[in-house]
C-alpha cells in the first residue's frame, strides 16, 4: 500500500519593502521640497526603480520609476488601488466629494458627470476665449518691463478658468473670485501640516487663517452656483458650470451644490495653478533655446500647430508640475516583483520616468522634435497621470499652453534675468520654478510678429 508523502507547507510570501533612504521623514521631506528632481534621481541611482521613503504627513511610501510596473498599475484592476484615499490630505480644500478624493463607484459617478464638459467638442469652443485672454494679458506688457512670469501666468489662467469654467466674464466678479481663491491657494503648503497641528487657535494662527480664507472662498463659489441656477439662459450656456448643472447621473440625479462646490474647487486648483506653473517652466526653456524659438516663429499652418504641440509636450516631460501620483493599497499586492503590504502608499513617479535615458535619449535636453513623429509613448509620458484617474482637464490644459505660447512668442521676446535655468522646488504639492521665471520683455515689431 502506497503511503502518501506529507504535503509540504510553503510559507506565504511576506511583504517586504524595497530599499530606500534611512533618514528620518523630516530630512527626506526637506530634501524633496528643496531639490525634488535631484533628490529623486539620487535615490534612483542608489536604490533602483523601487524606493521606500518615509515622509511627513504622507507616511511611508514606495516610489516607482519602472514604466512596465506603472503600466500594470494603471491598466489593471483598480479596485485595490485607492487614489482618493491617497489624496486625503487635500480634503480640507477640495472637499469629500471631489473626483480627486473619491474612490470606487462614487469616483466613477463623478468622473462620468465631469467628462462631457471636457470632451473635444466642448473645449474646442474655449480656444477663442483663451486667445482673447492671452492677447489682452501680453498687450499690457511694456517694452523693457521686468516680469515674474509665473505671477502673470497665474493671472492669465485664472481669468481663463473664470470664463470657461465659472462662466464669469465681468472683470469685477473675476477680481472678487481671484482675491478670495488665490489667497486660499497660496496657503496650500499648510496641507502638509500633521493632523495634530491642524487646529484653529484664533484668526492669527495658521490653521485659523486658512479656515477663514476657505470660508470666504466657499461663500463666493456657492454664490456663483446659486446665481447660475437662476439664469434664464442656463440651457443655452456652454461654460463648464452650466453643463454640470444640467448633467444627470445614471439614475437621473443632478449634482448637489456640495458636489458642485468640490468639483469647482478641484478644477480651480488643478486647472489654474498647475497650468500657470507649466507655462512659466515652458517659457524658461523656450527663452533659453534660440533654435526652438526660431522654429516656433518660422513654421506656419499645420506644421506650426504640430511644433507648438510638441513644444508643450516636451516642456511637460522635462518640467512636469507633479512629481508623482499616488495610490494606496487596500490589500497586499505585487508590483514590479515587490510584494507590498496593505496600507502602503505607492507613487508612480512622473519625474523619474520622464528622465529615463532608455525612453528618451539625452533626457535632460529640451528637444521638442522627439514628439513630432510618433507622439508621446504610452505610460512613458505622464504629466496628467494615467488610467481611470487621468486628469479630466488634460486636453484643455494642453490647448491653453499651446495658445498662450503662440501668443507670447508672436508678440514679445523674453530675456531671462538669471544666468541658469530655474531651479525646481516643491511648493505645497506642486513642482514650481524657484524664482518664478524672471524675464525682461522686448516688444516685437508688427512686421516681425
Amino acid at each position: 500500500m502506497a503511503v502518501e508523502e506529507p504535503a509540504v507547507l510553503r510559507p506565504k510570501p511576506v511583504a517586504a519593502l524595497p530599499p530606500g533612504p534611512r533618514g528620518p521623514a523630516t530630512l527626506n521631506t526637506a530634501r524633496l521640497m528643496q531639490r525634488p528632481i535631484e533628490t529623486l534621481l539620487a535615490w534612483r541611482r542608489r536604490y533602483g526603480d523601487f524606493i521606500t521613503v518615509p515622509l511627513l504627513v504622507f507616511g511611508v511610501g514606495v516610489y516607482v520609476a519602472d514604466p512596465d510596473a506603472i503600466r500594470e498599475m494603471f491598466s489593471g484592476d483598480q479596485s485595490d488601488l485607492r487614489a482618493g484615499e491617497a489624496n486625503a490630505p487635500l480634503k480640507p480644500v477640495l472637499g469629500s466629494r471631489s473626483v480627486l478624493t473619491l474612490d470606487g463607484r462614487e469616483h466613477l459617478r463623478q468622473r462620468r458627470l465631469l467628462l462631457p464638459p471636457f470632451g473635444g467638442t466642448a473645449i474646442a469652443g474655449f480656444r477663442a476665449v483663451i486667445r482673447e485672454v492671452a492677447e489682452a494679458e501680453v498687450d499690457r506688457w511694456r517694452d523693457g518691463q521686468r516680469l515674474v512670469l509665473r505671477d502673470r501666468m497665474r493671472a492669465l489662467t485664472f481669468e481663463v478658468i473664470c470664463r470657461v469654467v465659472f462662466g464669469v466674464a465681468e472683470l469685477a466678479r473675476i477680481e472678487r473670485l481671484r482675491r478670495a481663491l488665490v489667497s486660499l491657494i497660496d496657503m496650500q503648503a499648510i496641507l502638509l501640516l500633521p493632523e495634530a497641528l491642524r487646529r484653529d487657535l484664533g484668526p492669527r494662527s495658521p490653521w485659523g487663517r486658512f479656515r477663514r480664507r476657505l470660508a470666504a472662498a466657499d461663500a463666493l463659489i456657492y454664490e456663483e452656483i446659486g446665481r447660475r441656477r437662476a439664469e434664464a439662459d442656463l440651457e443655452e450656456r456652454t461654460d463648464v458650470l452650466s453643463l454640470l448643472l444640467r448633467a444627470r447621473d445614471e439614475e437621473g440625479e443632478p449634482m448637489s451644490d456640495l458636489e458642485l462646490r468640490d468639483e469647482l474647487m478641484t478644477l480651480l486648483l488643478a486647472g489654474h495653478e498647475t497650468t500657470a506653473t507649466a507655462l512659466a517652466f515652458a517659457f524658461d526653456l523656450i527663452a533659453r533655446d534660440r533654435r526652438v524659438l526660431t522654429r516656433l516663429r518660422e513654421e506656419s499652418g499645420d506644421d506650426r500647430d504640430a511644433y507648438l504641440d510638441a513644444v508643450a509636450t516636451e516642456s511637460l516631460r522635462l518640467r512636469p508640475v507633479i512629481d508623482a501620483v499616488e495610490r494606496t493599497l487596500t490589500v497586499p499586492q505585487t508590483i514590479g516583483g515587490h510584494l507590498l503590504p496593505a496600507g502602503i502608499r505607492v507613487y508612480p513617479t512622473i519625474a523619474l520616468v520622464h528622465l529615463r535615458e532608455d525612453l528618451y535619449p539625452r533626457p535632460f535636453v529640451f528637444r521638442p522634435e522627439r514628439f513630432l513623429d510618433d507622439g508621446a509613448p504610452s505610460y512613458a509620458w505622464l504629466p496628467f497621470g494615467g488610467g481611470i484617474r487621468r486628469c479630466i482637464g488634460a486636453a484643455l490644459a494642453r490647448m491653453e499652453m499651446v495658445e498662450v505660447i503662440r501668443t507670447v512668442v508672436d508678440r514679445v521676446d523674453l530675456e531671462p534675468q538669471r544666468p541658469k535655468p530655474e531651479p525646481v522646488v516643491i511648493r505645497g504639492i506642486t513642482l514650481v520654478p524657484r524664482h518664478g521665471t524672471v524675464v525682461r520683455t522686448r516688444r516685437r515689431s508688427t512686421t516681425s510678429a
